[in-house]
């Protein structure tokens, strides 16, 4: 679609909007753009819809990634032993979406879910989730589940188009150890090299708007900076519970369109 000045403002809005909460959480915003992309009808597939988010959301993730960064709040050791795993899950993901009925796929995802969701909407405390300081796994144990969980969000991320920090940020938090906050900033750290891999093949493949993901890029870039503000000010156990409702609805809008 040709460029409209008045789209582009809504969009810019939106994003600043997608930004926050997307910094915030750790969901890098997947989960809102690709919704607000398809049922505006701004583009004629899914994957038209997915290929544009991808592409703001490299962009969002890098600057929340930044801003964490300022803060000390990310996992460097963590975040570079899930990366190589991501990545190869998101690679595999797409792959077999070619082979795989994605649909029933969804569903497991969706049942897996529930136990994070349940953990987090209680807003579990440091001692009842394990939750403490960051990296406490060592050795063999950080390896192995860090690069199960890198593996496991990037797989959901190719093969179903959710966002990896759907899976990442809370089995940071309930399987290493994470404190909620490191768990989020860790979560961005490692979803840049993913999205910026998954925009690049969706670009490719012809299916980004260019138009409509400039100014997305803009809004979630300037809202990225202030999550993690926000998140700083905000009871820890209030960000689990906030992040529990996010899960929820990801949960339950991908067992929809599984059985829609």
């Amino acid at each position: 679609m040709a460029f409209d000045p008045i789209i582009s403002l809504l969009l810019g809005g939106a994003g600043l909007l997608i930004g926050t909460l997307s910094s915030l959480l750790g969901v890098g915003g997947g989960i809102f753009v690709v919704p607000l992309l398809t049922l505006t009808g701004l583009v004629g597939t899914v994957q038209e819809a997915a290929g544009t988010s991808l592409v703001a959301i490299t962009f969002t993730s890098l600057s929340a990634a930044i801003a964490y960064a300022r803060r000390h709040a990310i996992a460097y050791r963590v975040g570079l032993t899930l990366m190589p795993a991501s990545l190869l899950g998101a690679w595999a993901g797409a792959r077999l979406t070619s082979v795989i009925d994605s649909r029933w796929l969804a569903v497991a995802f969706g049942a897996l879910l529930l136990y994070p969701i349940f953990m987090m909407l209680r807003g579990k405390t440091t001692s009842e989730v394990g939750e403490g300081h960051v990296g406490t796994a060592e050795g063999v144990r950080l390896y192995g589940i860090g690069a199960a969980i890198g593996l496991a969000a990037g797989v959901a991320s190719g093969l179903l188009g959710i966002g990896s920090g759907t899976i990442m940020v809370p089995s940071l938090a309930l399987f290493l150890g994470l404190d909620i906050l490191s768990a989020i900033a860790t979560s961005l750290f490692v979803m840049v090299p993913s999205s910026a891999f998954g925009g690049l093949t969706h670009y490719l493949a012809g299916n980004v708007h260019l138009e409509l993901a400039i100014p997305l890029i803009v809004g979630t870039m300037v809202g990225a900076q202030l999550g993690p503000r926000l998140g700083e000010r905000i009871p820890r156990r209030r960000l689990r519970q906030l992040f529990g409702v996010i899960l929820l609805y990801a949960a339950v809008n991908m067992v929809l369109k599984a059985v829609g």
